[in-house]
């Protein structure tokens, strides 16, 4: 019979050093003991003294190793520990203990079948300071009962062959500043070969160009620890970065990001300056641009570029804006004098300085000697239209005096024609006027008044410049006080004609050709000498020079008129005035009352459509609907930016449609490398509707920013092929993803997916955008799996099965994705949307699988009508079930905002503690609180 208690061979603990050495490796762990490093003696305690002994051995390769032996199994209720020294926490809540051991089998001990165990125990105690010798064996928590995978024979001893057991066990949580920890031997044959004890944390990481610290793991195996990030170097926040340390040592949900600086442009994990001759004038995650055409950096991370010598841009010109110049003069500069007035005419400069604002300004020198000796004309000169700022090129210059030599300059300015400082370059032309025009007629006066004509009479010019031809008389009616707005009454123009009065008389008749003076107000008369004149108003008249300035206004008035019927007609004509007013004013009051009869009927004809479930209210809508335009292009032309067709390389098609392809490609852009894109191309031979949609589509999307948006390059409606570009999504639509995946990840991970979802849709909730086909199949993932909605399209083919769609008048309906007020009246809103993201997150905790399984349409709608909804899928927690059954409220208006959606996800994420409970797992539809069981249609069984 074996002794109750001795050594065992020394083979039986030696180990290579490469099993020895085992330890976890990839998450970082921190070791606060590691028995395998020490050489010697551990220094742990033993009692009683019969119990645990210190063996020192060699292993084959004659390096010393220790271990701690126990083999009491002839005696019964053995009660030997051996206790760890005293272990600082070193700021760890949650450790774990690795222990390496061996332990034989029992049945290959002849006579211990009563006395002999295969188990033994672990404990620890907390403590503030070391203990010493102490024991203190009742104040020991209990861990676990640890027991051997393989245990060895004495076979096994004869040919050397050990079975090492590996086993850990998680401490926590501590709290105080040490511990120790214990093992009980109840009987068995055990050696313990090293201890390793460690904690984890999650690593240092650069994330969405946010720095995140090392972080210990929480107390919990299932706590997260929230961390903050710090936007790394030349960078800035957007979004407060924040993630979670997991109790593996895993960092997980990543929220919020950095942007790089202006002047610094995303590289690696990090923002690095503008090189020269690039720029970035914004923080963004858009790259540095190359300077614009006659510009320069002068150093890295440029937040504008210089003009060149000579080169401007203006106040208003964003830093995108190319330098332009000053143009040069213009040409082909012609005059055209006519007496003491000259036109002038020319052409837009040769240059235009690279800008179309292109201005005129006009100059006029006076050189009474010589064109060498010039001064500024007077006020009195007048231009038409103005002076400065002239849009077309040409000029009327009047009032000039006569015989006089005058030099006009006129300048072509623009933009950045203030910044130069060189001189402005004009076009240069001398003119000399001929004779002058009259002076001014000064005394006028009334002779006679008849009912339809006015004498008058006045005095000849005291300077005529020659021989009079003829006089232009201008009159007009004056309005009197309290109509037309003045106190002391003012003046309207007259539409009648005025009449030339001919030869140097000096007493004439001015009267009205066509119809006669109007009788009773007075009328104001001024006169002038006129010459050959070109004039609006009045007609034009012949005179040998030009024409000279009107006389001031003077103030006449016609005869009073005779009356034109008598008493008795008079009084018919009232009475006959007032009938007519007295029926008028019954009818319309008739037809008012009938008005606000038909008002009432009509409203309440509404509110009954309503309660029927069959009014439409109209969503308040806060973009521009692309439909409201009699053309697409309209629209478009506001939120979308063209892009030339030779900037886009089709690389291959990755999806196919009714109307287009889905094409993989790189967008070409000047001084930067190629970014890979999305293309929707239109099919060839497509109608005039589906061009609508296609170019409505990206007029909706490019009215949308947000970072769970798809966003939207440009579009491309020149070439050949109508086209659609968008940023690419590596991982491809929600739905294929998650089917590829299945399995593949955490409950948070998916949660995390789904906050980005509905923060998406929060975003076009508070747009007043109704999407209408929310589902997992429109939904893309990046490669960072972050979540953005697409599919903006109007009119869409849901899917290739027939039976996907229920049609009604206004189109297709996806009828497993539709709220059954949508389905059944078409009535569309934010709260149809919610509906639809509980089927996306029924989606996602399915991993792609399809709503209703195989049932039909008929079946869905059905039994959606009857109350039923669909069960929680495999491992889905119960809160996040609650929320689905929350979004399927039959009443829309009991449904939760996207804005309280968002709200219970993050507190989800906050608290992982509540995605512990599941919900049952069933393939029947669930019942609402009023029906009494589940519903297992045929079709799903």
């Amino acid at each position: 019979m074996a002794p109750a208690r001795g050594r065992l061979p020394p083979a039986l603990w030696v180990v290579t050093a490469a099993a020895a050495a085992a330890a976890g490796r990839g998450r970082p762990r921190v070791n606060l003991l590691d028995t395998s490093t020490i050489h010697g003696d551990w220094g742990w305690l033993t009692y009683p003294a019969h119990g645990w002994d210190s063996i020192n051995e060699v292993d084959e390769s004659f390096q010393p190793i220790h271990t701690y032996q126990v083999c009491n199994v002839m005696s019964p209720n053995q009660n030997n520990w051996l206790r760890t020294s005293w272990v600082p926490r070193d700021g760890a809540r949650r450790v774990y203990a690795e222990i390496k051991f061996t332990l034989r089998d029992c049945n290959s001990m002849p006579g211990v079948l009563g006395t002999c165990k295969e188990t033994f125990n672990l404990y620890y105690l907390e403590s503030d300071r070391d203990l010493g010798a102490s024991t203190q064996e009742s104040k020991f928590l209990k861990i676990d009962t640890i027991a051997a995978d393989e245990s060895f024979t004495g076979a096994d001893l004869g040919v050397r062959r050990l079975k090492l057991n590996t086993e850990v066990r998680g401490v926590g949580p501590l709290s105080k500043r040490g511990f120790y920890l214990a093992f009980q031997d109840i009987g068995a044959c055990l050696a313990i070969l090293s201890l390793r004890i460690y904690y984890k944390k999650c690593p240092t990481m650069v994330r969405n160009l946010a720095a995140f610290s090392e972080a210990v793991t929480g107390a919990d195996s299932s706590s997260l620890v929230e961390v903050r990030g710090q936007c790394v170097r030349h960078s800035e926040e957007r979004d407060t970065p924040k993630m979670y340390c997991s109790a593996e040592g895993e960092w997980l949900v990543p929220i919020g990001k950095c942007v790089c600086s202006a002047g610094y442009e995303e590289r690696r994990d990090a923002c690095v300056a503008c090189e020269l001759g690039f720029y970035k004038s914004a923080p963004g995650d858009q790259l540095c641009a190359r300077c614009p055409p006659h510009s320069y950096s002068a150093a890295p991370a440029a937040q504008a570029c210089h003009c060149d010598l000579s080169y401007y841009r203006a106040a208003l010109d964003p830093p995108s804006a190319a330098c332009t110049r000053p143009p040069s003069a213009p040409v082909n500069l012609i005059s055209s004098v006519n007496g003491t007035s000259v036109t002038l005419e020319w052409a837009p400069p040769l240059d235009p300085g690279g800008r179309n604002d292109i201005t005129y300004n006009a100059v006029c020198r006076r050189c009474p000697w010589a064109l060498g000796h010039c001064e500024t004309c007077g006020s009195g000169t007048r231009f038409v239209p103005q002076q400065t700022s002239l849009v077309r090129a040409s000029l009327l210059v009047a009032n000039l005096l006569a015989h006089m030599n005058y030099s006009f300059w006129i300048e072509a300015v623009n933009g950045v024609s203030d910044l130069s400082p060189e001189p402005r370059r004009a076009a240069v032309v001398n003119i000399t006027t001929n004779q002058a025009a009259p002076s001014q007629v000064v005394v006028i006066r009334q002779e006679r008044a008849g009912q339809t004509s006015v004498s008058l009479l006045w005095q000849e010019p005291e300077q005529p410049n020659g021989i009079i031809l003829e006089y232009e008389i201008k009159y007009y009616e004056k309005v009197p006080a309290g109509k037309g707005g003045g106190g002391r009454g003012s003046r309207r123009e007259d539409p009648w004609p005025t009449t030339p009065l001919v030869g140097r008389t000096r007493r004439c008749r001015a009267t009205p050709p066509s119809r006669p003076s109007p009788p009773g107000p007075p009328c104001r008369a001024s006169s002038r000498a006129p010459a050959t004149c070109s004039r609006s108003e009045p007609a034009p008249l012949q005179a040998a020079a030009a024409c000279g300035r009107f006389s001031q206004a003077m103030e006449v008035e016609t005869g009073k008129p005779r009356p034109r019927y008598d008493t008795r007609t008079i009084v018919w004509i009232c009475l006959t005035l007032i009938t007519g007013l007295v029926v008028l004013l019954l009818l319309l009051i008739c037809k008012k009352r009938h008005c606000g009869y038909s008002k009432a009927f009509q409203d309440s004809d509404e509110k009954m459509q309503y309660q029927n479930g069959q009014g439409k209210i109209p969503e308040p809508q806060f973009y521009a609907e692309p439909h409201n335009y009699e053309e697409p292009g309209r629209a478009g032309r506001g939120f979308t930016r063209e892009i030339e067709a030779s900037r886009i390389h089709i690389e291959k098609i990755i999806g196919s449609g009714e109307s287009g392809e889905v094409c993989y490609g790189r967008l070409r852009v000047p001084g930067q490398q190629d970014v890979p894109v999305a293309i929707k191309a239109l099919k060839a031979g497509y109608t005039e509707r589906q061009r609508r949609d296609f170019l409505s589509e990206a007029s909706i999307m490019g009215q949308f920013d947000h970072p769970n948006i798809i966003r939207l390059e440009g579009v491309v409606t020149r070439g050949r092929l109508a086209m659609i570009v968008t940023e690419y999504m590596e991982n491809g639509s929600l739905d294929a993803f998650l089917r590829t995946h299945d399995g593949q990840f955490t409950i948070m991970q998916l949660v995390g997916m789904l906050r980005g979802v509905g923060a998406g849709m929060r975003y076009l909730s508070d747009l007043g955008y109704i999407h209408r086909d929310l589902a997992a199949r429109n939904v893309l993932v990046d490669s960072n799996l972050v979540c953005k909605v697409s599919d903006f399209g109007l009119s869409r083919v849901l899917e290739d099965d027939p039976d996907a769609a229920y049609t009604t008048t206004g189109g297709k309906i996806p009828i497993r994705w539709t709220a059954p007020e949508a389905i059944a009246f078409r009535t569309f809103s934010s709260a149809s949307d919610v509906w639809s993201f509980g089927v996306v997150m029924w989606e996602v905790l399915a991993y792609g699988e399809r709503p209703y399984w195989n049932m039909t349409n008929r079946d869905v709608i059905s039994s959606v009508e009857e109350g039923y909804r669909l069960p929680a899928p495999m491992g889905c927690p119960r809160a996040l079930h609650q929320l689905m059954l929350d979004c399927w409220h039959k009443d829309r208006a009991q449904r939760p905002r996207f804005s309280q959606i968002v709200s219970v996800l993050d507190a989800l994420i906050r608290s992982p503690e509540s995605l512990r409970a599941t919900a049952t797992v069933n393939r029947c539809l669930v019942p609402t609180p009023a029906l009494p069981k589940p519903s297992c249609p045929p079709s799903i069984s």
